[in-house]
């Protein structure tokens, strides 16, 4: 049996995707003719597929897909089971026509995907013929398709990992500066991970209970710095927007103004004084809304803004009315493995 050098078996699994002991299988089984190796990869694969096939798939590309009015946009997760696989070129080409056809075909889940006909045969055959060529288990695992008639919308991926789309609602005179703000809000989304676009979108009951966490965290933090001699943190009543009725903003400033008066501030300043503390009552009462409404999240283009005030700076027909956000792997139990174990048993050790 001929001997076949590693960097026949890196070119031929950088070629193929296939692992590295199926490379070197094939390459002896050539008598490392390199086309001939890829030829015996295709042949013996469609048998190694199944067994692949319960192999867990946690790492992989997101990838997204806009058409050229950005008045629709796809967003798929394929996984595979190792990174390195995740940078083949055969992936990541993968990955991009599995994108356009859900974007074709309207896809939602991947049971439904499975049902699909591509290249003239059906999704899960074709699949099983990817796995055997790269030789990891690969999974069609999330997708979304936003669409608008009156909008636009926009998206960004960092590194494969994290993905965003933004749609939006706008006139029609503003569309052009409306994708590129929605490029921008897309890249800090994909950083800040907030889960919806609005405070008004966050559960009331999720709302009341971190609203006790939160208090009780401070309260906590607080006791230390006593300990250390150093300031206390402010304890906030509340924690979103969506809590601050007109009852409690207008006892806020009554309280205020009490204290005021006894502080002995001419009653005449008030009118200045009293706004800046009313902002800053909201935002120490709003730390649930910074945390994971998108719109109540400092801008970080300009910290002095909101995303919100972002927004409306660019134009005040501008209104957020779809977000999604993917994350490599999220949900997904990985098993944990000694690479250097693993790769021992693979080469016989």
């Amino acid at each position: 049996m001929a001997a076949i050098s590693p960097k026949s078996i890196k070119e031929l699994r950088e070629k193929s995707g296939a692992g590295m002991m199926d490379c070197k299988k094939a390459l002896q089984e050539a008598e490392g003719d390199l086309d001939l190796a890829m030829d015996k990869l295709r042949e013996a694969g469609l048998g190694k597929a199944a067994k692949k096939a319960g192999n867990v798939a946690a790492e992989g590309l997101v990838t997204i897909l806009i058409n050229d009015d950005f008045t629709k946009a796809t967003m798929t997760e394929v996984n595979s089971q190792t990174d390195f696989v995740a940078k083949n070129e055969n992936f990541i080409n993968l990955t991009k026509e599995i994108t356009a056809h859900v974007q074709a075909e309207g896809c939602t889940e991947t049971e439904q995907l499975l049902e699909t006909t591509i290249n003239g045969k059906n999704f899960q055959e074709y699949l099983n013929e990817k796995i055997a060529t790269i030789g990891e288990n690969l999974v069609a695992r999330k997708m979304v398709t936003v669409s608008t008639d009156n909008g636009v919308i926009n998206g960004y991926v960092h590194n494969g990992r994290v993905g965003v789309l933004l749609a939006a609602e706008c006139a029609p005179e503003a569309k052009e500066k409306t994708v590129d703000l929605l490029k921008k809000v897309a890249m800090y989304a994909a950083s800040m991970k907030p889960t919806v676009i609005s405070y008004k979108d966050l559960d009331p009951e999720f709302v009341a209970k971190e609203n006790a966490a939160i208090i009780a965290e401070i309260e906590k933090e607080n006791e230390e710095l006593v300990r250390l001699g150093k300031p206390l943190k402010r304890i906030p009543e509340f924690v979103s927007r969506s809590q601050l009725t007109e009852e409690a903003l207008a006892a806020a400033e009554e309280n205020m103004k009490e204290e005021l008066k006894a502080q002995n501030k001419p009653e005449k300043i008030w009118d200045k004084i009293i706004p800046g503390q009313i902002a800053r009552y909201i935002e120490d009462n709003t730390q649930l809304d910074q945390q994971f409404a998108l719109l109540s999240q400092k801008y970080v283009m300009n910290d002095k803004q909101t995303v919100e005030e972002a927004i409306a700076e660019c134009d005040a027909s501008i209104k957020l009315v779809e977000y999604v956000r993917f994350e490599l792997g999220e949900g997904i139990e990985k098993k944990e493995e000694d690479f250097a174990a693993e790769v021992a048993k693979q080469m016989g050790k």
